[in-house]
């Protein structure tokens, strides 16, 4: 079965899964380029008396990891697009340092005459394959530079 594309748009049905260990070294980073020291990410003796029991990684990391998903599946449909922005997103349970946080990231709709596509997001962990991430994200795929005449504008 043959499934129909649009101009420069993935197909609908479009998946990919990317697998991601989260690290000490991570979170640290991530912390250091936002400015986010808060306790629960980077005080392990904090987080002892928490609760949660240890330290968490950013929720705003873990959206992150869906971008290398986002790119994966345009790579792979041959799609250049860029991120139009988010929508329903929801940090379900924490991920823990060390964690393994599986992306799985599909195309659910799109809609030609804006060149937009609707992809469903998942995350979960390897520890029960909890839910930790779910949401949309929607792309702005730029149209197929070959569906114009060389000059013509798009």
């Amino acid at each position: 079965m043959t499934i129909e594309r649009a101009d420069g748009l993935p197909p609908v049905g479009a998946a990919t899964t990317f697998r991601k260990t989260v690290t000490e070294a991570d979170v640290g980073i991530f912390a250091g380029i936002t400015g986010d020291l808060a306790p629960q990410h980077i005080d392990e003796e904090y987080m002892q008396t928490h609760p949660a029991g240890r330290r968490i990684a950013h929720g705003s990391l873990v959206l992150a990891l869906t971008s290398t998903a986002a790119a994966r599946l345009c790579e792979q449909e041959q799609v250049t697009a860029v991120s139009y922005g988010y929508e329903r997103i929801r940090f379900i349970r924490p991920v823990y340092l060390g964690d393994t946080v599986s992306i799985d990231y599909r195309i659910d709709s799109v809609e030609p005459d804006s060149h937009k596509a609707f992809a469903q997001l998942q995350a979960t962990t390897r520890r029960g394959e909890e839910l930790v991430l779910v949401g949309t994200h929607i792309l702005y795929c730029y149209p197929d530079a070959d569906a114009y005449p060389a000059g013509e504008e798009r």
